[in-house]
């Protein structure tokens, strides 16, 4: 399945009429949460929100809209024995057509995804870019060794071979995530120095042990670095309860971590919305 973010660059430079299919609010138990995502073309489906006969019906519904130019607007389904679906929740789908360049450029600024910038390409860097390529991450997958990095990425991963990796991060966008496992513990300190430099990103996790954690830790006060920013460093990584040290354990640990912390701003953002929203733009 392609994300519908993946889709959008596409679509939008060959012009494919498509609608953008969304939960809208929901009501009780459903496949998707509010806010869930699917664009519907003529012949393809990318994203999905909750699968069944839910889906189906909606890819139904717009299908017929690029046919038939029908308005845009919001449906209601009831997940019940109508739809052939147990959950007895309600969904309220928007349908809205996509057709010029407008409609395509509010779409992409809508794109909340990930900017993940992941520092190493070894073994466990590998493993995260797999266990991420499914999900709405944008990786950004640095190394100092060229032959190490993949001469055909998957898509949203943008391989780069630098010998200045710092100045990759004084480049990243404010509250980007960024993943320290490079092969060189030494390279590894300066990348922590430099993130923790900043104020403005929304995760940072450094691979290694507690006593990784201790001796950086020393060596970067030694250096000047601020006692309290060390708050900021998440090291070890990875959810509780995995102890595995295999490579695709710790990467199914790690992205389970960062899509935590992506909930979680991602909740904050929407209630600050909503209370700004009420109160005419005082948060």
């Amino acid at each position: 399945m392609t994300a519908w973010q993946d889709a959008v660059v596409e679509l939008r430079r060959d012009k494919t009429p498509a609608v953008l299919v969304s939960v809208d609010s929901i009501v009780g138990s459903t496949p998707r949460e509010a806010g869930a995502k699917m664009i519907v073309t003529a012949t393809r489906l990318y994203g999905t929100i909750g699968g069944g006969n839910l889906e189906y019906q909606a890819c139904q519904i717009a299908r017929h809209q690029l046919q038939q130019g029908s308005d845009d607007g919001v449906q209601r389904f009831p997940l019940g024995a109508g739809l052939g679906q147990c959950c007895g929740g309600l969904v309220n789908l928007m349908f809205e057509k996509l057709t010029g360049s407008s409609d395509w450029d509010t779409i992409a600024s809508e794109d909340d995804r990930i900017e993940l910038y992941l520092f190493g390409a070894g073994h466990v860097g590998q493993a995260v870019v797999r266990a991420l390529r499914d999900l709405p991450v944008t990786i950004n997958w640095l190394d100092t060794r060229d032959d190490i990095l993949p001469q055909q990425p998957p898509p949203g991963v943008t391989p780069i071979c630098t010998d200045t990796p710092e100045a990759e991060i004084d480049a990243a966008p404010a509250g980007c995530y960024f993943l320290v496992m490079t092969h060189d513990h030494g390279l590894d300190q300066r990348l922590c120095e430099q993130i923790l430099k900043r104020d403005d990103f929304t995760y940072f996790g450094l691979i290694g042990s507690r006593s990784k954690r201790r001796n950086f830790e020393t060596r970067m006060q030694r250096r000047g670095i601020e006692v309290e920013k060390f708050e900021r460093m998440t090291c070890p990584i990875g959810i509780g309860g995995i102890g595995s040290k295999q490579p695709a354990q710790i990467a199914i640990s790690v992205a389970a971590e960062i899509l935590q912390v992506y909930d979680r701003a991602h909740n904050d953002k929407q209630t600050d919305n909503k209370v700004a929203y009420k109160t005419g733009g005082r948060a």
